[in-house]
């Protein structure tokens, strides 16, 4: 790599990208720079070092330089917002007029009402709750558990998101999986666990609330506090990796040491014996009831 000029090296460094109507007076030099081979076009007239181009934050930088009136939508919104570990093949946003396609990008042209428009360190994009619910078309509840998870959004914005775009094509399923969510879900696995429970006509409980142990305050996935039952889903992605195992088993110990009765179910025994998962709930009510 050719070393770049200092006001070039400065920008890059501040910026991650120079837009060449931007800096007038350098102009000669950028077009110097990316003939040799120092810079590269990462959408026109908005340049990176080469091995920098195609990395998200560098086209998400380089897309406000290029239309600072673009909104990151879908994939691109959820990975600059509440979901950073989701794949963005492409930055996929909104532009309020017709452009040509670039490598990299996925254009299109919607009306998003202003109110569920959000800028965060100078990048324009959907809000979490209008976010998870264009992902329900591709990825599912998966999307509006991880918002409330990570506490990017509510019940409440997400309704209000589906009220200003009551009109769109998909909505059915967009307000079953917003049904689905009233209890707050944070899984794949503990939404299917909740469908599981009203169909049986159980209530009395409620999802992912706070018990104070031994002074410390944990999160439990389900609990019915009048029975001092606690019900634990360990869901195929989110109770994953070392840190995750032992927290949870410390917390197991910590509610069966205060006189919880504690059950867990897999996403398999969920998904496979829904019956006997529910037989079971049953049978724990039953026991801690007449205890």
């Amino acid at each position: 790599m050719r070393t770049l000029q200092p006001e070039i090296q400065q920008l890059l460094a501040t910026e991650g990208v120079i837009a060449r109507r931007e800096h007038p007076e350098l102009a000669s030099t950028i077009d110097w720079l990316v003939r040799n081979g120092s810079l590269r076009a990462v959408l026109p007239g908005v340049y990176a070092q080469l091995e920098m181009c195609d990395l998200f934050p560098t086209r998400v930088r380089a897309l406000m330089r290029w239309d600072p009136d673009a909104i990151l939508v879908g994939r691109a919104a959820a990975r600059a917002s509440f979901w950073p570990e989701i794949r963005a093949a492409s930055v996929s946003c909104s532009l309020g007029h017709q452009r040509r396609p670039q490598r990299g990008y996925e254009f299109s042209r919607r009306r998003i009402p202003a109110e569920l428009v959000v800028s965060r360190a100078g990048l324009r994009l959907t809000s979490p709750a209008l976010t998870a619910l264009d992902l329900c078309a591709t990825v599912g509840g998966d999307a509006i558990d991880q918002a409330l998870r990570t506490r990017a959004t509510t019940l409440a914005l997400l309704q209000r998101a589906m009220d200003l775009t009551s009109a769109r094509v998909g909505n059915p399923t967009r307000r079953q999986l917003l049904l689905d969510s009233r209890a707050e879900p944070w899984s794949k696995a503990e939404r299917r666990f909740h469908r599981l429970l009203r169909a049986a006509g159980i209530t009395g409980w409620e999802a992912n609330k706070p018990v104070v142990l031994r002074g410390l305050t944990c999160y439990v996935d389900l609990i019915f506090r009048k029975l001092k039952l606690v019900i634990e889903i360990d869901g195929r992605s989110y109770h994953t990796g070392t840190e995750v195992f032992e927290t949870d088993r410390r917390r197991q110990n910590l509610l069966v040491l205060d006189s919880w009765f504690v059950l867990r179910f897999t996403w398999a025994m969920i998904e496979e014996h829904p019956e006997e998962v529910i037989a079971m709930v049953r049978e724990a009510i039953d026991m801690l009831t007449a205890r």
